[in-house]
């Protein structure tokens, strides 16, 4: 097993001996496409917009403001290109979308609320675990172990937008939409078997409206702490066939409609009109 550091915990090479959250649900929403990433075979674009921006750079600005200093400034330096305009009058200045990301620090900045819960916490730390016998990773974006809790930073387009789940025909919020339930779920169960405790799970959300909405998330409601159950349960039934297919010992279950199964998509046999699937 590779010794997960800051340097790799993101690394192709230590997501081949430890499973993750996103690992776990990216296998969920298309087994062939998480293999081939796995692999080095295929590589996910983000694409930015002039509007949006890329909303992962987006995402880590926030993030990386409430880290340090140093972690800012070093994301900025390394994202540049991508954060800063290059024309005109505005060359060396933030493009609008990240002024937009200084707002939402701003906003939670501003917040006590905020200040006293996330702000004091270890930032980043690494944990790690095994569940039924496969490796897990976790890094926790802020954890107070003497307070007990561990709280989670989330960009979101609108807090209060609503998710239609086809599974279950209704409408959700974006924690269930995004599965965060089992995030806050493998969290909870990786600081326990790294530091022995059971902390709180906590989230703070803030929008990425031009006026940004904000929202401080527990999951202490008996609904919540059966999702997450639920969450666990969904782990330990689906990750043995995931590491399976990882050591090419079960084929690969192509979802046929992501970005990877169209690049590939070969043409075999005509669909009847009336037969067409539609999302």
């Amino acid at each position: 097993m590779i010794e997960l550091t800051p340097e790799n915990y993101y690394s192709l090479e230590t997501d081949w001996d430890y499973m993750s959250n996103t690992q776990f649900k990216n296998f969920q929403k298309c087994e062939a496409k998480e293999l081939a990433r796995l692999k080095g075979e295929w590589e996910p674009e983000t694409k930015s917009s002039s509007t949006n921006g890329n909303p992962l750079i987006m995402g880590n600005f926030v993030h990386s403001y409430f880290e340090s200093k140093e972690s800012h400034e070093a994301f900025i330096e390394a994202n540049k290109a991508e954060l800063t305009s290059s024309r005109g009058k505005t060359a060396g200045k933030l493009k609008a979308p990240y002024k937009k990301a200084e707002t939402m620090i701003k906003t939670l900045e501003d917040d006590e609320l905020f200040d006293y819960f996330y702000k004091p916490g270890e930032k980043e730390s690494i944990v790690t675990g095994e569940i039924d016998g496969v490796a897990w990773k976790g890094k926790l974006d802020s954890m107070s172990l003497d307070k007990g809790y561990v709280c989670d930073l989330k960009t979101v387009d609108d807090i209060h937008k609503r998710h239609y789940n086809p599974e279950e025909r209704r409408w959700v919020s974006f924690v269930e939409d995004y599965g965060y339930h089992m995030q806050m779920a493998l969290y909870q169960e990786l600081v326990r078997q790294t530091y022995g405790k059971v902390l709180t799970p906590l989230m703070f959300a803030v929008s990425k409206q031009d006026v940004p909405d904000k929202i401080a998330i527990d999951f202490e409601k008996e609904d919540d702490k059966q999702l997450m159950r639920e969450a666990m349960d969904k782990i330990k039934a689906n990750q043995q066939h995931y590491r399976k297919v990882m050591m090419g010992e079960e084929e690969p279950k192509a979802c046929g409609h992501c970005e990877y199964c169209r690049r590939i998509k070969k043409l075999s046999k005509f669909t009847h009109a009336i037969d067409i699937e539609v999302f």
